[in-house]
């Protein structure tokens, strides 16, 4: 059974992996209809590693990701999570 899940940024998206951030990328990318080829010339990178991105190459380049994030039109924001830890220590 084929199930495809969207990946839509639409607001503010947790991303938690490689994978995630990849999944996302590509979304964007087929949302405005672009080729990989297309893409990438568009950001500044080259194919190899647009594709390698969007599978969720673990050890992609921060600059050349950052260059594809904005080349695309999407923003990178961090924020705080909400506590792993109480203030007394203990695991919430």
């Amino acid at each position: 059974m084929d199930q495809t899940v969207s990946h839509a940024v639409t607001a503010a998206t947790n991303v938690s992996s490689a994978k995630d951030l990849g999944h996302l990328i590509r979304d964007a990318r087929e949302a405005m209809k672009l080729r990989q080829a297309e893409a990438a010339l568009l950001c500044g990178v080259g194919v190899r590693f647009l594709s390698d991105l969007e599978n969720g190459k673990e050890t992609a380049r921060l600059g050349q990701t950052l260059k594809v994030i904005n080349g695309l039109g999407l923003a990178l924001t961090i924020g705080r999570k909400k506590p792993f830890w109480s203030e007394d220590g203990r695991r919430t």
